[in-house]
């Protein structure tokens, strides 16, 4: 069979392709040592996430979302929760895409290890390996859930729908590293309330069809800005 291909037509799902948009949950305050939950570090969003995750929610509202999914923790639940309401959905807890579990770290987070420049997180970041956190999940098994998870997100979309994932990081880069064949760490710094868009194909191939889209996020923060500057500070 002859298979036509118009490389100058906007990309888009083909017919029988499952369409999923990946969004890193909105921002949060570094966890407390002593604030963890069932072991994990589980902030929930401050100020500025719960502005990114609105943002996202005015963004989506302009696709056709069937299904939204987040993983188990806090931060992804309440980012998820605008982009559901705005379609009278609600968000499916799935574990497998929840974050890497950073063992030894949790609690003490990269949040603060970043920030204070820290030797051990700068070699993991150079080496682009999880391993050398001590207690860190299993790398094998951390590739093959998140996999899981994204293949069962996919799985709730269909011709001319999309499916959403709200989740972490180190899920989109993995996933992405997966799919690409890019270096483990090459898509790992994405933002806070972003989208990534991925297509499974017919044959169950993927692509990467979109990176890290903010526009909505700087948008959302021009047009508070403009109206805390408009309004004198009297709200109605």
């Amino acid at each position: 069979m002859r298979v036509k291909i118009d490389f100058q037509r906007a990309l888009s799902a083909p017919p029988g392709a499952h369409e999923v948009i990946l969004v890193r949950h909105g921002a949060c305050d570094p966890p407390a040592p002593d604030g963890l939950i069932g072991g994990r570090s589980d902030p929930g969003l401050n100020e500025r996430g719960r502005a990114e995750a609105a943002a996202a929610g005015e963004r989506l509202r302009r696709e056709p979302v069937a299904a939204v999914f987040a993983s188990q923790l806090r931060r992804t639940t309440e980012t998820a929760a605008p982009i559901a309401a705005a379609f009278e959905l609600r968000p499916a807890v799935l574990d497998d895409l929840g974050e890497i579990y950073l063992g030894e770290w949790e609690g003490h987070g990269i949040h603060d290890r970043g920030s204070r420049g820290d030797p051990e997180l700068a070699r993991v970041l150079a080496e682009q390996r999880w391993d050398l956190v001590p207690g860190v999940e299993d790398i094998d098994g951390f590739g093959a859930r998140v996999r899981r998870g994204v293949e069962t997100v996919a799985d709730a979309a269909g011709d001319g729908t999309v499916a959403v994932a709200v989740t972490h990081s180190a899920v989109i880069a993995e996933f992405l590293r997966q799919i690409t064949g890019s270096e483990p760490f090459a898509f790992f710094h994405n933002t806070n309330g972003s989208l990534t868009r991925v297509i499974r194909l017919p044959d169950r191939r993927w692509i990467l069809a979109c990176f890290n889209d903010t526009e909505h996020v700087h948008a959302h923060r021009a047009a508070a800005g403009a109206g805390a500057a408009g309004d004198g500070g009297v709200s109605g």
